[in-house]
């Protein structure tokens, strides 16, 4: 299997999506260090949100075999610059979380992270498990 690093703010849903996918129970973990498993490499929102830590995040990129850029279907905006995905060396896909989430935009944060470059966007539910089999089969 690819193994995915996932990138974005605070509070995106990286965390939560990580332990969906590890098939692991449910709980909100505040992520204080980069964290690996077999599968992924899950990373603070602050990494991708202070810019003296892009670098590390650049670095962590060496181990993986695909970036994930996830965005959560309720933000008001993108941190993720348009065309940022050309600055990686790996495949970048897109990750829309919290589609179930009341006031959710999807479409919205699809077309956010396709302006970033990203080359596939999966739409995710941590809770209903809505993505989350998809994204298994694309990292096979």
């Amino acid at each position: 299997m690819k193994k995915i690093i996932f990138v974005g703010r605070s509070g995106s849903g990286k965390t939560t999506l990580t332990q969906a996918l590890n098939h692991e129970k449910i709980e909100y973990k505040k992520t204080q260090y980069v964290a690996h498993s077999y599968l992924l490499v899950d990373t603070p929102g602050e990494y991708a949100q202070t810019r003296n830590l892009g670098a590390a995040l650049a670095m962590y990129t060496f181990e993986v075999q695909v970036v994930g850029l996830v965005l959560s279907a309720d933000e008001p905006y993108s941190i993720f610059s348009p065309c940022c995905a050309v600055l990686a060396n790996r495949p970048v896909i897109g990750i829309v979380t919290k589609t179930d989430k009341s006031g959710a935009n999807p479409k919205r944060a699809e077309y956010w992270l396709k302006l970033a470059g990203c080359e596939k966007v999966f739409f995710t539910s941590s809770y209903n498990g809505e993505g989350i089999d998809e994204i298994l089969e694309y990292l096979k």
